[in-house]
């Protein structure tokens, strides 16, 4: 009979550092991934943003036409100056639309976060695209409804010394256009991180035989090498213990050596 062989290693079903072992699933109160019907909805839910928000551009157009400073020209009949030499009114403009722009893009961040908490990748899409619409959609709007593009025209028009206002333009239209979906971005992943809700940690079931995921055997219940030794083998049977007494005395007089 040979010692006792040490029982394998059992690791630990609970250790977040294991992997999960094979035939284990995800219980039941962990993400499920959505369905067809469900993406179809986020879609959805996205394009009806981004048209929202498009629209809302209309509004952002006519405050700025409403709030931007003018810019004063004049004429002598022969050329179109500025009539202020430091021409603050001629980047007030800009500065307008930027501070309209982030005020749009956090209103309507809040606003979609508060109709969509959870929120999700096309609806953030949809967030962004809208703005950047609706920004471009204000400018149009701005500088359509505004002062007239043909200085000369508006010039001969006023007259001589007579002061005229000078065309509604931004001069740094990327920053000013990218104002409003950048800010809506940024405002509602925001939300989402501090507010939004939070997904159940993935917890693992398993199942199988006992000898898989039971307890460990005792140390001295392993398995042994050979043939199990019969049932009156022990110390107690008279048979046994005469049998060797008899070899033994046999072996001794034949002067053979005999293992017991």
């Amino acid at each position: 009979m040979t010692a006792p062989l040490t029982p394998p290693h059992q690791p630990d079903p609970h250790d977040p550092w294991q992997a999960p072992p094979s035939g284990s699933r995800l219980a039941s109160g962990g993400p499920v991934p959505p369905t067809a019907a469900e993406r179809r909805a986020e879609l959805v839910r996205a394009a009806v943003t981004a048209l929202l928000l498009t629209a809302a551009g209309l509004l952002l157009g006519l405050l700025w036409l409403w709030l931007a400073p003018r810019v004063p020209l004049v004429s002598d009949d022969t050329a179109v100056y500025l009539k202020g030499s430091e021409g603050e009114e001629a980047i007030g403009a800009d500065g307008t639309f930027v501070l309209l722009a982030l005020a749009f893009g956090l209103v309507s961040a809040v606003v979609v976060f508060l109709l969509r908490r959870r929120g999700g990748i096309p609806l953030v899409v949809g967030l962004a695209l809208g703005g950047l619409l609706g920004s471009l959609l204000a400018w149009g709007v701005g500088t359509w409804l505004g002062p007239t593009s043909d200085v000369v025209a508006h010039a001969k028009e006023a007259g001589k010394g007579v002061t005229f206002d000078a065309p509604l333009e931004l001069h740094a239209v990327g920053a000013a256009v990218l104002a409003w979906p950048i800010a809506a971005m940024i405002v509602h992943l925001l939300l989402t991180w501090v507010f939004g809700p939070r997904d159940p940690e993935p917890e693992w079931e398993f199942w199988g035989s006992g000898e898989a995921f039971g307890p460990a055997p005792a140390p001295g219940a392993g398995a042994v090498d050979g043939p199990a030794a019969p049932a009156d083998s022990g110390p107690g049977s008279e048979r046994d213990s005469g049998a060797g007494a008899d070899g033994g005395a046999s072996g001794a007089a034949d002067g053979w050596p005999r293992r017991s």
